[in-house]
């Protein structure tokens, strides 16, 4: 199962003052909209997203259907098959938001407790 780009995700308090941090590590925007509190920081193949104000704390985040630079790839595994997958597994799915096709996401927890997001935007 083909999981996507890589991010680690971030639940900050001050989106410039987070912004202005990672800049100074050598991080670039890459995308996201400061307007909607959010950043998605690069840095070479590393990516790292700054959420301000949508949820406390860090996640890991999966994109399919994304490489790390947030191009296309094709084909891709469905968040729809992963989610399928894992629940075959016996993991439980904490929150879900999508249609039948189109962009979806789910949580997941690892046994730590460490929020696992899987994101499709596509």
């Amino acid at each position: 199962m083909e999981l996507g780009a890589f991010s680690v995700s971030l639940g900050v308090k001050d989106l410039a003052k987070s912004r202005a941090f990672y800049e100074a590590l050598g991080f670039t925007a890459l995308g996201g909209a400061e307007e909607h509190n959010f950043l998605i920081m690069k840095n070479g193949e590393t990516l790292v997203g700054l959420f301000q104000g949508m949820f406390e704390g860090a996640m890991l985040t999966f994109n399919p259907g994304w490489d790390q630079s947030a191009g296309e790839v094709t084909p891709f595994t469905d968040v729809r098959e992963i989610r399928d997958t894992l629940q075959e597994a016996g993991i439980e799915i904490t929150q879900e938001q999508g249609d039948a096709t189109g962009p979806a996401s789910f949580v997941v927890t690892d046994p730590d407790g460490f929020p696992v997001l899987i994101d499709q935007h596509r």
